[in-house]
């Protein structure tokens, strides 16, 4: 095989990495912490080989959204050949990761991702428009994603009302945290924001977790972590926005945070 020269492969590597990598680096923090979420609260190889599937099929996501761009737009390019070859391999690495979650889950992990599926049909829907960065389809995502907690929950063995608890939590962290990302980065770029429909959202999100507390599907340490997650953010609305990096820094803190408060209280006797 001929040797390819360091120029070329220079080249040849952003046009990988734009089909292969994503783009969104807060989206790894969101995938992983209903991965962590569930896995701290039902630890299990059956569980493990889930958050690993949902990494995967977040990864998976970026070359998909080339294929239904360039369908959308009916063009065929050369970026569309190597995201569907990219596609295929990561699509058989997550075929098998499903046949063997199948073989070792306690439970029927299945039923919530079933679940999810209207909401990541409906990312997928704006992504083919090249319209993922809006709300709805941010909100979507999220949401969807968070269905993965409940699924490592029940493929370990967990009882229904706790995976629907789990789920709620990153609902709720979900509807808290989107529109405040979007609120800062309006603030940061100088762009037109209202920061009255971030604040419904902090007051949407303990709504919904103190919802899930009633009937005892989340514990207490939960609805309080979030109560608190709500409050630095209405508080955090009220300050100089920070730079982009500094937000996704305080997001992943906050994330593992939620996480790590909310699993302890599930786990509590």
């Amino acid at each position: 095989m001929a040797e390819v020269a360091p120029d070329e492969r220079a080249r040849r590597r952003p046009a990988w990495r734009s089909v292969a990598v994503p783009s969104e680096h807060g989206g790894w923090g969101l995938t992983a912490e209903p991965v962590l979420l569930g896995l701290l609260v039902a630890p299990g190889l059956a569980g493990a080989l889930v958050g690993l599937a949902a990494l995967l099929a977040f990864v998976a996501r970026t070359p998909l959204r080339v294929l239904l761009v360039d369908r959308h737009r009916g063009r065929l390019l050369e970026r569309t050949v190597l995201a569907r070859r990219i596609l295929v391999g990561e699509a058989g690495v997550l075929a098998a990761l499903v046949v063997v979650v199948v073989l070792s889950a306690a439970g029927p992990f299945w039923i919530p991702l079933a679940a999810a599926a209207p909401l990541v049909i409906a990312e997928l829907a704006f992504d083919a428009r090249s319209r993922s960065r809006r709300l709805v389809p941010e909100l979507a995502g999220t949401v969807g994603i968070g269905s993965v907690a409940a699924a490592i929950v029940l493929a370990g063995g967990g009882t229904a009302a706790t995976a629907v608890g789990t789920w709620t939590v990153v609902a709720a962290r979900a509807v808290a945290s989107v529109p405040f990302v979007r609120l800062q980065l309006a603030r940061a770029r100088g762009r037109p924001h209202r920061r009255w429909a971030c604040d419904l959202a902090q007051a949407a999100a303990v709504a919904l977790v103190g919802a899930g507390w009633v009937p005892g599907w989340i514990p207490g340490a939960a609805v309080v972590v979030v109560a608190v997650l709500a409050a630095a953010q209405v508080v955090l609305a009220r300050t100089p926005p920070p730079r982009a990096a500094v937000l996704g820094a305080q997001q992943v803190v906050l994330g593992l945070t939620v996480a790590v408060t909310a699993a302890l209280g599930f786990r509590a006797p």
